[in-house]
């Protein structure tokens, strides 16, 4: 069993029942919604399709939206391109119109850019393929030399080298999301551009105030970020390490380190953590992936990433349902390499709260165990997060009696969430239903060992309390 978990991007590739029902048979965890593209009503058709595909294949998948965030961007040309030379001289004009570039000048969506910016800055265009550098300021004009010339075309992303933009992570437009992504009940909401935690923080109340219960994903893609990297951790459920932007504003060679770090500082913290952005790039056209693009995927996988995604691959490309195939079966074989085995995980920690100790126990028993399985009973799926920062090859079975417990594990790495409904309060029969119900899925057989774990009192709260090792035979007939 893959225990990496696969996020995918919803776009045109993917609008049809045929599509999200080969994507969900070929193991997508989680699906995306890039509120960057789209309209309100073709997310709402979307998240309709995939809840009807799921039901039809009961099949549990977690639906994700992402906010668009403080993009900032050229605006449009006359002629939809023009070509950039090195030494030309190239304006940013805050006042120009909309559909008024040319090969002089452009406006520019982010009016504030002629503010933020200083003499001798670098801003970088279309993901790093264009690079100017700041020459003077003069009123609403940002002029610039090109450094690296090349096609400038319509709405191109613009990033100041080694960050300092002081545009919000939540525009307007994002609130009318996050209000859409709590009318739709998502399960997790990314926040784009993030500078510090505040803005985690106001993310989470605005989804509290429109009725959502989204987890928060902090997607890691601002110089500024990284130097509050502790405290966005502490503030967030999970990261994405969002290569693009993050790599335009820190430079590419220093990616493969930052990503490193971020994932182990992640799961120090108990905090889930996606890997994304260019993963299996060529399979937009081709379908195959290049070996780079296999390496790209195991290493994210064996620094212990939760997820991995795809972005045009499955939104726009021609083999979305390939791409999964081929990501997954990766996925799997990175797993079966001893490193993304063990763990050191908290040997020297002071635990602070009971279900976290339970779910260390268990975890530590369970490798030196023969443990077929781990059966978590779970409210909010607290426990079996905790579980999933131990490296093991050892399934934890998330069992709850909630839908969106079920649907926010979809991201944790190594768990599997199963619907379960006790139907008695004593503990001997609970123990008993579960490992029928695991023998019955045929997760756990005759003579097969298996960890419960569970609270005193069913339907607390963080109340998981105690550790059982059951035998198969001794419990099914």
């Amino acid at each position: 069993m893959r225990r990496t978990k696969i996020v995918i991007t919803l776009g045109p590739a993917t609008d049809t029942p045929r599509v999200i029902e080969g994507l969900i048979k070929v193991g997508v965890d989680v699906f995306r919604l890039n509120f960057s593209h789209g309209s309100a009503e073709d997310h709402k058709n979307r998240v309709k399709l995939i809840r009807e595909q799921a039901e039809k294949l009961n099949a549990v998948v977690g639906i994700l939206g992402d906010l668009q965030g403080p993009k900032i961007r050229t605006q449009r040309f006359k002629n939809n391109a023009v070509k950039l030379k090195k030494g030309n001289t190239f304006v940013f004009d805050m006042a120009l119109g909309e559909n008024e570039g040319d090969e002089n000048r452009v406006g520019v969506t982010y009016k504030q850019l002629s503010e933020d910016v200083s003499p001798g800055d670098t801003l970088v265009l279309d993901d790093g393929r264009l690079v100017m550098r700041v020459d003077d300021i003069e009123g609403h004009e940002v002029r610039t030399t090109v450094e690296v010339g090349g096609e400038l075309s319509n709405n191109k992303g613009i990033n100041l080298k080694g960050g300092g933009l002081s545009a919000p992570a939540i525009a307007e437009k994002d609130r009318k999301d996050i209000a859409l992504a709590a009318e739709l009940g998502l399960d997790f909401l990314a926040v784009s551009f993030p500078r510090s935690a505040d803005d985690i923080h106001l993310a989470r109340s605005l989804v509290r105030e429109a009725g959502g219960r989204a987890h928060i994903v902090a997607k890691i893609e601002r110089a500024e970020a990284l130097g509050d990297i502790d405290a966005i951790l502490d503030a967030t459920d999970v990261i994405m390490v969002a290569r693009g932007d993050l790599g335009v504003e820190i430079g590419d060679a220093e990616l493969p380190a930052v990503q490193k770090d971020l994932i182990n500082r992640a799961r120090t913290a108990n905090k889930i953590v996606i890997t994304a952005t260019q993963m299996m790039e060529s399979m937009i056209q081709n379908p195959i992936p290049t070996r780079a693009e296999v390496f790209d995927v195991a290493n994210a996988v064996l620094d212990g990433a939760d997820a991995v995604m795809l972005s045009g691959e499955t939104a726009v490309g021609k083999f979305p349902v390939k791409a999964v195939q081929a990501m997954s079966e990766i996925c799997e074989v990175a797993e079966q390499h001893p490193a993304a085995r063990k763990s050191y995980h908290r040997l020297d920690t002071q635990f602070e709260e009971v279900d976290e100790s339970i779910a260390m126990a268990t975890m530590y028993t369970a490798n030196h165990l023969r443990v077929t399985a781990i059966a978590a009973l779970t409210e909010s799926g607290r426990t079996t997060r905790w579980m999933s920062r131990i490296s093991s090859i050892i399934p934890i079975y998330a069992l709850t009696s909630h839908d969106t417990t079920c649907r926010k594990t979809t991201l944790y790495r190594g768990v599997y969430p199963i619907k379960f409904h006790p139907k008695h309060e004593n503990v001997t029969e609970i123990n008993r239903d579960v490992m029928r119900l695991l023998n019955m899925r045929g997760k756990a057989g005759k003579g097969d060992l298996v960890i419960i774990t569970k609270g005193d009192v069913m339907g607390v709260d963080g109340g998981t309390s105690s550790l059982k090792i059951a035998r198969m035979e001794d419990w099914v007939e």
